[in-house]
């Protein structure tokens, strides 16, 4: 085994142990932090300097994105003005690995005076920042993996793990559901799949083909035609939906004969069609239609009217195919 891949190995094997380390951690001080940002009515202030600011970051992107309000605060930044953000309804997350360093104990009587309350996530529980803390958790680890141990590496890995379970832990409590994330994420797959209703993406008013029953194939195919969708809706003479007329179905009925000149609409549809409630979500529809292998999809009010029309592509043009599509 090559020596490039013997450390690789050990680089993973060391910040592994870190992080299953951390379960032996998770204690009654976890637990009051989590239930410390929860009663607040402010938002929570993640601070750090260097790779603890980078993984601060992230810990706020992950909390904004899972219902707790974060936003970073560089220790630089708020020494020339920045602080102003901070309010006494808040609860800040100094990160520090020694836990003394000069921007973070600048910081701390500020916080202090604005009435914020302190977490620290902390390497070291004797250290200044420890001790001026509200609420300290361990993120001390074994072995950095950097050899010469000057490179955070295990405890930058064991502080954002501990973030995430912040992060879920309040996620938990808050009874925070997919429906919640998708919110927050209208933009990905998921808030598409979650959010987006048939009426949204649907072919409706003068875009829908519809031809009565009494109609002619004819011109059942010129409104198949002219409307561009591979279908065409047929209605009775209450307007309400009782068939469909689809390309294939006038393939089919071309296999059963060659003279069509007397075929009527009815003759020719498929009585009873699949459909879908206005209202719905468009990731119903594509259930419907994986289901049945159909393209076409008929959108009906609460009186089976349709007052729209689903097709098939216009679900993946609108990214609702996603993992599971």
């Amino acid at each position: 085994m090559s020596t490039s891949i013997q450390k690789g190995k050990e680089v993973i094997r060391i910040e592994a142990e870190a992080v299953a380390a951390l379960a032996d951690k998770i204690n009654g001080s976890f637990s009051q932090a989590v239930d410390l940002i929860y009663g607040s009515t402010g938002r929570v202030i993640i601070t750090g300097i260097g790779k603890s600011g980078l993984v601060a970051r992230k810990i706020v992107a992950t909390m904004n994105s899972t219902g707790t309000a974060a936003i970073f605060l560089h220790p630089s930044d708020a020494v020339h003005g920045d602080l102003g953000m901070v309010r006494k309804n808040d609860v800040v997350i100094c990160i520090s690995k020694s836990g003394d360093t000069e921007e973070i104990r600048e910081l701390l009587p500020m916080f202090r005076r604005i009435g914020a309350k302190i977490i620290s996530m902390v390497g070291n529980l004797d250290s200044h920042l420890a001790k001026h803390s509200d609420i300290a958790l361990d993120i001390s680890v074994k072995e950095e993996a950097c050899p010469h141990d000057l490179a955070p590496t295990a405890s930058t890995t064991a502080t954002l793990v501990l973030g995430d379970a912040l992060a879920i832990a309040l996620l938990d409590k808050r009874q925070f559901s997919k429906e919640d994330f998708a919110m927050f994420h209208p933009g990905g797959n998921l808030g598409k799949r979650l959010l987006l209703r048939v009426e949204e993406i649907m072919a409706s008013g003068s875009d829908v083909p519809v031809v009565r029953q009494e109609a002619s194939l004819a011109e059942a195919i010129v409104e198949m035609t002219s409307k561009r969708l591979g279908a065409t809706c047929v209605i009775d003479g209450s307007g309400k939906l009782c068939g469909i007329i689809t390309d294939g179905d006038l393939r089919r009925l071309l296999q059963r004969t060659k003279d069509v000149s007397n075929v009527t609409t009815v003759q020719a549809m498929t009585k009873n069609p699949k459909r879908i409630r206005k209202g719905l979500l468009a990731v119903a529809a594509l259930e419907e239609m994986e289901q049945f292998s159909i393209t076409q999809l008929p959108v009906i009010d609460e009186e089976n009217r349709p007052v729209g029309i689903l097709h098939l592509h216009d679900l993946v043009k609108a990214g609702i195919g996603g993992e599971s599509a």
